[in-house]
């Protein structure tokens, strides 16, 4: 610490820990547009594709399951693959944010951003 500036020079340090944390957060929410997940139903007949932010990006559909009497399965598959994304584009995103955490040196149970 500087002589006479009390505790000012910890506030300097402080100050520019919460910027690197802030640009650091900032490229981890950029880098979550160009990571993709997959998710899939019935043994993969539907996969639906989204972005680690949850943003539903592609479905691919097997022509097999196109039979007009199984619709409410096809739907509900579709609606089963797309839930699967989203969920692993929520896990994705937190193991990012816990990745951040522990390379800023934070508690692993802070919950970021504030």
């Amino acid at each position: 610490m500087i002589k006479g500036l009390g505790g000012f020079g910890d506030m300097a340090k402080m100050m520019k820990a919460a910027k690197d944390m802030q640009e650091r957060m900032g490229q981890m929410q950029a880098s979550l547009d160009t990571i993709t997940v997959t998710g899939e139903s019935g043994a993969g007949l539907v996969k639906a594709t989204a972005t680690a932010k949850g943003e539903l990006t592609a479905l691919e559909i097997d022509p097999s399951i196109f039979v007009p009497s199984e619709k409410e399965v096809v739907e509900d598959l579709i609606l089963a693959a797309i839930k699967d994304a989203q969920r692993k584009a929520q896990e994705k995103m937190q193991s990012e944010m816990a990745r951040i955490t522990q390379e800023l040196g934070l508690p692993a149970d802070m919950k970021l951003p504030f």
